[in-house]
């Protein structure tokens, strides 16, 4: 317990350090990640959000890294920073890693499948339901939601990243794009009805009208070279330039009033080719015509523009020829008309204002003609009981996700821990006592070779309780342990573990590399090689130096993170378990080294080296109970278990270590074989014995 102190006061002292909070990277490190011809705009706020400018330099989105408006802990304990670039419509034009100190990504799996990860995000809006994971059985809202594929055996790193992309977008969203929706738009209302004219509709503002004449226009260019471009103006300034009316034809009642029968079928088949486009139906009757010579259908119209909340709404001709009803004013048959379409999920909302604005274009000179203009607007709102706002799709937390994706190893799990914690805990006398236990243990460590740490990535490792150690002392969330719901159902067993048995219920059975040495012995046994058998004294020497190394990789965590990654390669779970040895090779060759090492030295790592049994070992201590069953005879004079114990963790008073206990069970199948433990046999020889007394052993509590 002496140990057990030390590495209190150590963390005592260590948690006096305090580490710095993240700030923003510098200018001309964004700048160069920004690929032509955008670029780098202005700082616009503390938290390094900047300006997205396109090749003219006007404003076309935002620059920002996560980390420091999403400083979400990774299993490293630090951020994982990504640098984000939307546009103004809140599509992300990229998504980079920019750092990181993920254990899985920086020494293992290597850095390339975390980067192709962050690609999967190009052309998606923060509008849609993104989550990571996988669509099948996905049940309600599944056709809503966004898919993106995971990175196999780092499940969890991909699932802190991806949160803290969309915290961070969402606060830029909802500080600088009040314009691009977070959440599902109003749509039209395809079931309301309601019976109009197109009196009507121009009494209750259902349509736009704008009216600017000659004298206007010629006004606005007053004192500018394109004063007198415009002669028609001059000769005619009461007549009209423009006599603009918008109609949006969303909502089936509306449009049922403006539109002929041909027209409506097309819009409807228009409905169903992009059902999340609002149609907006624009009627000109005097001279300005809309859209200038040189204008191509079904793309973006360039005399016309809008924008919501400040931000600019993206526009398109739809491409469809126009019929109007009977009964519609003569003016607006005669008239100019165009139907423009604008992508909902944009964050385009009808229901509130909107502002058209037209461009009044003139120009000056003959041979090389100079354009000028000016800009007329028209701000306009539909009504809300033409629309409908579906509820939004609820995106699972995190850990809700998690669990849906890996439900069937859960399951598995669950009912595994469930069954090897009856049989400890309610028949471990009759589960040693088996004439074939060593078969049945060896296969019972198979499965979690093969289910818990190859198949399920379940290995635990020291990496975990460093990172919350971290993240306490960040003042940061401990969130993450939620990403990678399997191990935590391990972390969750080994605990109940502490409390019933001590260590021993992880490093005995559950941990895969644990497994993998006791394999390794039982190959060298096999093969018939010298067993090495360190002496007592320098056993209990060497049992130290988990806790030295645990001590160290404390030290690490707190005074030099950004190394935690390298430190903790002192557990060779990485290599063997996660990455099954694909890796560079001197990780490789030390896994081997400890593998077979164990072939000659009963698990030596574990024993002597493991940070992760220290601290199993230090968790042992809530242990309430002493559970393996001791007779009187136990160290005197009856040595038999002591000497069989690989571990070392039964004293020559016969007193068990459970600090050192790995619950192999091997002592309990000699304490229940009464051809093997040397109290029972005697008590048999003597019960043959005629005409002599002879009182059976005597039994004591567990020790």
């Amino acid at each position: 317990m002496n140990a057990c102190r030390l590495i209190l006061v150590f963390l005592t002292y260590l948690c006096a350090a305090v580490a710095a909070g993240a700030a923003p990277s510098e200018r001309d490190v964004i700048a160069a990640l920004v690929a032509p011809p955008m670029s780098l705009g202005e700082r616009i706020n503390d938290n390094g959000v900047y300006q997205l400018l396109n090749s003219g330099g006007a404003a076309a989105g935002y620059v920002f890294e996560t980390e420091p408006m999403a400083p979400l802990p990774g299993f490293s304990g630090a951020p994982i920073n990504v640098l984000v670039i939307l546009d103004l419509d809140g599509r992300f034009l990229d998504v980079r890693l920019l750092s990181h100190n993920e254990p899985i990504f920086v020494s293992g799996l290597g850095e390339a499948p975390f980067h192709r990860f962050f690609e999967q995000y190009r052309g998606h809006s923060i509008s849609e339901t993104l989550v990571v994971g996988s669509p099948y059985g996905a049940g309600d809202g599944g056709g809503q939601l966004v898919y993106l594929d995971g990175v196999t055996k780092a499940t969890a790193s991909v699932r802190i990243a991806h949160e803290s992309i969309l915290a961070a977008t969402l606060t830029v969203a909802r500080e600088k794009m009040q314009g691009v929706s977070a959440g599902p738009p109003a749509a039209p209302d395809p079931d309301y009805y309601e019976d109009l004219t197109w009196t009507m509709l121009v009494d209750q503002g259902l349509v736009a009208h704008l009216r600017v004449t000659n004298g206007a226009v010629r006004d606005a260019f007053r004192d500018t070279i394109w004063s007198d471009d415009d002669p028609e103006a001059a000769d005619s300034p009461d007549a009209d330039y423009l006599d603009l009316w918008v109609v949006d034809l969303g909502p089936p009642s509306l449009a049922r009033v403006v539109l002929d029968d041909a027209t409506l079928d097309r819009l409807a088949h228009f409905r169903e080719v992009s059902g999340s486009d609002e149609p907006l139906l624009l009627i000109e009757t005097a001279r300005h015509g809309l859209v200038s010579e040189d204008f191509v259908r079904n793309t973006a119209p360039d005399w016309i523009g809008m924008h919501q909340d400040g931000l600019p709404v993206a526009l398109r001709d739809a491409d469809l020829l126009v019929g109007l009803q009977q009964d519609m004013p003569q003016a607006l048959h005669d008239g100019v008309q165009m139907i423009l379409r604008t992508d909902r999920r944009l964050g385009f909302d009808p229901t509130r204002d909107w502002t058209l604005k037209v461009q009044a274009v003139r120009e000056h000179g003959m041979f090389r003609p100079e354009s000028g203009a000016v800009t007329l607007s028209l701000t306009h709102r539909t009504a809300d009981r033409f629309f409908a706002r579906s509820d939004a799709v609820a995106r699972r937390s995190p850990f809700k996700e998690a669990i849906r994706n890996r439900q069937g190893d859960l399951l598995a799990l669950s009912v595994g821990l469930a069954s090897l914690l009856a049989a400890l805990l309610l028949a471990q006398s009759l589960l040693a006592g088996l004439r074939d236990y060593t078969p049945v243990r060896l296969a019972i460590l198979a499965v979690v070779l093969g289910f818990v740490g190859w198949w399920g990535q379940g290995q635990l490792s020291i990496v975990t309780p460093l990172a919350t150690l971290q993240a306490a002392l960040r003042g940061g969330s401990f969130a993450f342990l939620l990403y990678d719901p399997f191990s935590l159902l391990l972390w969750g067993g080994a605990i109940v573990g502490f409390v019933l048995w001590g260590r021993g219920l992880f490093c005995g059975w559950l941990c895969p590399f644990g497994a993998m040495q006791e394999f390794a012995h039982h190959l060298g046994r096999v093969l018939r090689l010298r067993q090495i058998e360190v002496p007592a004294h320098w056993d209990a020497r060497l049992k130290r130096l988990k806790y030295l190394v645990l001590a160290g990789l404390v030290g690490v965590t707190v005074l030099a993170p950004a190394s935690m990654d390298k430190a903790v390669e002192v557990e060779p779970f990485k290599t063997a378990i996660t990455t099954f040895f694909v890796r560079e090779w001197y990780y490789v060759a030390y896994a081997l080294f400890w593998l077979f090492l164990s072939m000659v030295l009963f698990k030596g790592f574990c024993r002597y080296v493991c940070p992760l049994g220290a601290l199993m070992a230090i968790g042992g201590a809530l242990r309430l109970r002493r559970w393996i069953p001791r007779r009187i005879e136990c160290g005197s004079p009856c040595q038999l278990c002591r000497v069989k114990c690989n571990y070392g963790a039964i004293a020559k008073t016969g007193e068990i270590d459970y600090a050192e206990c790995f619950q192999c069970l091997d002592c309990v199948s000699i304490h229940e074989d009464p051809a093997r433990c040397v109290p029972l046999v005697l008590q048999i020889k003597a019960s043959r014995r005629p005409q002599r007394c002879s009182n059976p052993p005597e039994r004591v509590p567990a020790q």
